[in-house]
């Protein structure tokens, strides 16, 4: 049984629960959207291979997730959950030494007319939750690109920041790269919140 718990705003109701295979390709639309019309660089094979196999990558994997909002049954919100941290290259090696046991944050993307009523904000405590109770994870991590309006103000008030890339020019010229750690809670053993 999924969360039943919807989060409400003035304009109608979104529930905010697990990828559920009909959930697939609305999810992918989500995704491909964003990158084509707000990241200004489309979909990258190398970089996006779990859009294409969305099943595969979240619902079939029992330590990844796919949270997603839905509004009038529609896909309006996504946030991924990996069992992986940064990949080195192009990330700094130290970093993706020190996230290897992290669950990785991913494609917290929201439709531009589904924002500010809170779906990032409780897509990513949900997606926290399921990996605080997934045996194996010590921490949640994320990286954004800043450039993005209300990406870094966003991050910062929910997870710790713990490298710029852009001091450093570690990722080349015009790479507004910031990575953060999210703390982890003690979770209870062997508790799955695949199922709500």
């Amino acid at each position: 049984m999924h969360d039943p718990q919807p989060q409400t705003h003035e304009t109608g109701t979104y529930t905010i629960r697990p990828a559920e295979p009909q959930d697939c390709d609305g999810a992918r639309s989500v995704m491909l959207d964003t990158f084509y019309r707000e990241f200004d660089y489309g979909y990258v094979p190398a970089w996006h291979a779990d859009v294409i196999d969305i099943r595969g990558t979240y619902l079939d994997h029992p330590r990844h997730q796919l949270i997603v909002a839905l509004s009038d049954g529609e896909v309006v919100a996504t946030t991924g959950l990996l069992s992986r941290g940064p990949a080195h290259p192009p990330h700094p090696r130290r970093l993706a030494e020190r996230y290897a046991s992290a669950a990785q944050l991913v494609r917290v993307y929201v439709r531009p007319e589904h924002r500010r009523h809170g779906l990032a904000r409780a897509m990513v405590r949900k997606a926290c939750a399921f990996a605080a109770a997934t045996p194996g994870y010590d921490c949640v991590y994320l990286h954004t690109n800043v450039n993005i309006p209300g990406a870094q103000g966003f991050w910062n008030s929910i997870a710790k920041e713990v490298f710029d890339a852009r001091t450093t020019g570690e990722h080349g010229a015009g790479f507004g790269t910031v990575h953060f750690e999210i703390p982890l809670p003690p979770g209870p053993e062997g508790a799955d919140d695949r199922t709500g």
